[in-house]
């Protein structure tokens, strides 16, 4: 498969396992998981574990447009490292590092063709700003 990666981060004001916490359990996903707030995460299913598989529903709140973001995690190290593979093939790493009371959150996932690449970058951004904002103030 012929894609280009992305990457984006952002440095959070939390010890690693709460981002861990926040990152991964579904009743704190669907308080962070979306790019703007027309939109929200209703419901998340997460099998945190190699195989498992990860599911949140994404919808614009006036109900015009929604739809299911699927992965299956490729690797799985906790508080560490996660590789999932997307419906459509494509890869997805995210990272945590945690130094000085901070953690960083590295995201660097293979874009798609449909959009712009600035496009992609900057929605997966705003989400992952988003779940900083969650993480800090929770």
């Amino acid at each position: 498969m012929d894609t280009t990666p992305i990457t984006i981060d952002v440095n959070i004001a939390a010890t690693l396992d709460k981002v861990w916490a926040c990152y991964t359990k579904p009743e704190h996903i669907t308080q962070w998981n979306f790019a703007d707030d027309s939109w929200h995460c209703p419901s998340v299913k997460n099998d945190l574990q190699k195989g498992g598989k990860y599911i949140a529903r994404m919808e614009a709140k006036d109900g015009s447009f929604g739809f299911d973001f699927e992965a299956v995690y490729d690797e799985l190290v906790p508080e560490e490292k996660m590789v999932f593979t997307l419906e459509d093939r494509r890869k997805t790493t995210v990272l945590f590092e945690e130094s000085n009371a901070e953690t960083k959150v590295t995201i660097t996932f293979d874009a798609e063709k449909e959009n712009s690449l600035e496009m992609q970058k900057n929605g997966w951004q705003a989400i992952l700003n988003n779940f900083k904002k969650y993480t800090e103030s929770h």
